[in-house]
Protein backbone atom coordinates (compact mmCIF):
# COMPACT_ATOMS: atom_id res chain seq x y z
CA UNK A 1 0.00 0.00 0.00
CA UNK A 2 1.43 3.25 -1.43
CA UNK A 3 1.01 5.87 1.51
CA UNK A 4 2.39 8.76 0.05
CA UNK A 5 -0.01 11.65 1.49
CA UNK A 6 1.11 13.25 5.33
CA UNK A 7 -2.40 12.83 6.10
CA UNK A 8 -2.01 9.97 6.36
CA UNK A 9 0.92 10.15 8.71
CA UNK A 10 -0.93 11.73 11.30
CA UNK A 11 -3.95 9.60 11.36
CA UNK A 12 -4.99 8.28 14.76
CA UNK A 13 -4.07 3.97 15.59
CA UNK A 14 -7.24 3.14 15.13
CA UNK A 15 -7.58 4.15 11.43
CA UNK A 16 -4.22 2.95 11.27
CA UNK A 17 -5.16 -0.65 12.22
CA UNK A 18 -7.73 0.05 9.82
CA UNK A 19 -5.30 0.13 7.01
CA UNK A 20 -3.40 -2.78 7.81
CA UNK A 21 -6.61 -5.29 8.28
CA UNK A 22 -7.44 -3.88 4.49
CA UNK A 23 -4.24 -3.96 3.03
CA UNK A 24 -3.67 -7.67 4.81
CA UNK A 25 -7.51 -8.94 3.28
CA UNK A 26 -6.48 -7.01 0.03
CA UNK A 27 -3.58 -9.39 -0.49
CA UNK A 28 -5.57 -12.39 0.97
CA UNK A 29 -8.02 -12.04 -1.89
CA UNK A 30 -5.47 -11.04 -4.80
CA UNK A 31 -3.00 -13.75 -4.25
CA UNK A 32 -5.09 -16.68 -2.65
CA UNK A 33 -3.42 -16.93 0.30
CA UNK A 34 -4.38 -19.30 3.07
CA UNK A 35 -4.73 -18.51 6.81
CA UNK A 36 -1.17 -17.53 7.47
CA UNK A 37 0.00 -14.83 9.64
CA UNK A 38 0.37 -10.89 8.22
CA UNK A 39 3.86 -10.74 9.15
CA UNK A 40 4.97 -13.98 7.04
CA UNK A 41 2.61 -12.51 3.62
CA UNK A 42 4.44 -9.27 4.09
CA UNK A 43 7.93 -10.84 4.35
CA UNK A 44 6.88 -13.00 1.11
CA UNK A 45 5.32 -10.47 -1.25
CA UNK A 46 8.18 -7.82 0.15
CA UNK A 47 5.48 -5.29 2.10
CA UNK A 48 5.94 -3.13 4.52
CA UNK A 49 3.83 -2.73 6.92
CA UNK A 50 1.51 0.94 6.72
CA UNK A 51 3.43 1.88 9.95
CA UNK A 52 6.65 1.24 8.65
CA UNK A 53 5.57 3.27 5.59
CA UNK A 54 4.74 5.84 7.88
CA UNK A 55 7.94 5.82 9.25
CA UNK A 56 9.72 5.57 6.72
CA UNK A 57 7.49 8.51 4.83
CA UNK A 58 8.39 10.48 8.51
CA UNK A 59 12.71 9.89 8.20
CA UNK A 60 12.42 10.57 4.57
CA UNK A 61 10.81 13.96 5.29
CA UNK A 62 13.57 14.91 7.98
CA UNK A 63 16.30 14.37 5.93
CA UNK A 64 14.82 16.39 3.27
CA UNK A 65 14.16 19.24 5.65
CA UNK A 66 17.72 18.58 7.10
CA UNK A 67 19.21 19.19 3.80
CA UNK A 68 17.46 21.63 2.54
CA UNK A 69 18.50 24.88 0.80
CA UNK A 70 16.51 27.95 2.12
CA UNK A 71 17.57 28.33 5.57
CA UNK A 72 13.92 29.66 6.39
CA UNK A 73 13.04 25.86 6.08
CA UNK A 74 15.63 24.46 8.91
CA UNK A 75 14.64 27.76 11.35
CA UNK A 76 10.46 26.72 10.56
CA UNK A 77 11.00 23.19 11.70
CA UNK A 78 13.10 23.24 15.28
CA UNK A 79 9.93 24.57 17.27
CA UNK A 80 6.62 24.27 14.69
CA UNK A 81 4.24 22.46 16.37
CA UNK A 82 5.95 21.35 19.32
CA UNK A 83 3.53 23.54 22.03
CA UNK A 84 0.39 22.37 20.53
CA UNK A 85 -2.72 21.66 22.42
CA UNK A 86 -3.86 19.24 20.14
CA UNK A 87 -2.96 15.48 20.19
CA UNK A 88 -1.62 15.59 17.24
CA UNK A 89 2.02 14.16 15.84
CA UNK A 90 4.00 16.30 13.56
CA UNK A 91 5.17 14.86 10.88
CA UNK A 92 9.27 14.67 12.11
CA UNK A 93 8.04 12.89 15.21
CA UNK A 94 6.20 9.47 13.18
CA UNK A 95 9.23 7.89 12.77
CA UNK A 96 9.25 7.41 16.43
CA UNK A 97 5.45 7.24 17.07
CA UNK A 98 5.11 3.37 16.53
CA UNK A 99 8.46 2.88 18.67
CA UNK A 100 7.29 3.78 21.95
CA UNK A 101 4.59 1.39 21.97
Amino acid sequence: MDIRHSAKGTASHSNIEILERFQSKTMRAMFNIPHISNKYINLDLNLRTVKEEIENYSKNYQTRLDQHINQLVTELQEGSLRYSRLKRNSIPDLAIRFAEK
